[in-house]
């Protein structure tokens, strides 16, 4: 990598990034398109996060990609929000233009295109679980639900934050159906059982831990499972997935079509299509 005076810099803000594989794929896809330019991750503590969407004016950083825990509380430090940003209520990507930063969410795209190509799945009219309910479930709930699924079941450890969530999707998609899914319910076992898709948007398993609230053994065979965490390895949920046969992918795809999208807000420039992925792919060899 040759940096000069005009390289511009781009980079990843959140708690933690030490684990993020963005750098060394943006980096690789900057250099294979001759892009005068540095991607860098930036440890953003929350309290600290107001004072580094600042800095990124004050040093003129082209773009940032945002991620865990900063998708949500970034927006009303933002000059602009895109619609789709403002409909998800997060932000994963934001661009610096003459120092007004333009917020952008291309995770709903990126995960579409990731469950299509790497499951297969088909969004028209399945029943789709989602764990959580933050800013990674908001993107995929919205996405799901532009793609034409019949249902969405939203669980967390907070019933009141899957219904707040529900209740802000509700009127934008009034062909869809939406229920909270209560772990502690009986009825989440009967979901379980039910859905063609179940994916984790939460961030257990991003320090090797289990997932306890998702009895595997309950899903049907031909449920789907996608695990939004990534590894080089295997994350616990994708390990366990593989010891029951079921069909599962984690979130390397997803990574690289939401990298794919942002790098095209950023410079103008789309990707060689699965540049990114075949880069990951190799990483993990």
């Amino acid at each position: 990598m040759s940096l000069s005076g005009k390289s511009q810099i781009y980079g990843l803000l959140g708690d933690p990034v030490a684990h993020s594989l963005s750098p060394m794929m943006q980096n690789q896809t900057f250099q294979a398109h001759h892009i005068d330019a540095v991607y860098v991750p930036f440890h953003v503590r929350p309290e600290n996060l107001s004072a580094a969407v600042n800095g990124l004016r004050a040093l003129n950083v082209a773009g940032v990609n945002v991620t865990i825990p900063h998708k949500e509380t970034i927006l009303p430090l933002l000059d602009q929000i895109d619609p789709t940003a403002r409909l998800i209520g997060a932000v994963n990507t934001v661009v610096n233009r003459a120092g007004v930063l333009t917020g952008y969410n291309t995770d709903a795209s990126g995960f579409i295109r990731s469950v299509r190509q790497e499951l297969k799945f088909q969004p028209e009219g399945c029943k789709v679980l989602l764990l959580g309910a933050g800013g990674a479930c908001r993107a995929v709930a919205v996405g799901l639900a532009l793609a034409g699924v019949k249902s969405i079941f939203i669980a967390n450890r907070h019933p009141d934050r899957a219904e707040k969530l529900i209740d802000n999707l509700i009127s934008h998609f009034p062909s869809v159906q939406f229920f909270v899914a209560d772990y502690n319910d009986n009825s989440y076992l009967e979901t379980l059982s039910g859905v063609d898709l179940i994916v984790n948007t939460t961030s257990v398993g991003l320090y090797g831990e289990k997932i306890k609230f998702l009895p595997l053994e309950c899903i049907k065979g031909s449920a789907l499972i996608f695990d939004m965490i990534y590894s080089l390895s295997e994350t616990p949920l994708i390990k366990s997935a593989r010891s029951l046969k079921l069909l599962c992918t984690d979130g390397l795809g997803m990574l690289a079509a939401q990298g794919e999208d942002a790098f095209f807000l950023w410079t103008g420039v789309k990707p060689t299509p699965g540049f990114m992925r075949r880069f990951l792919t190799e990483v993990g060899r």
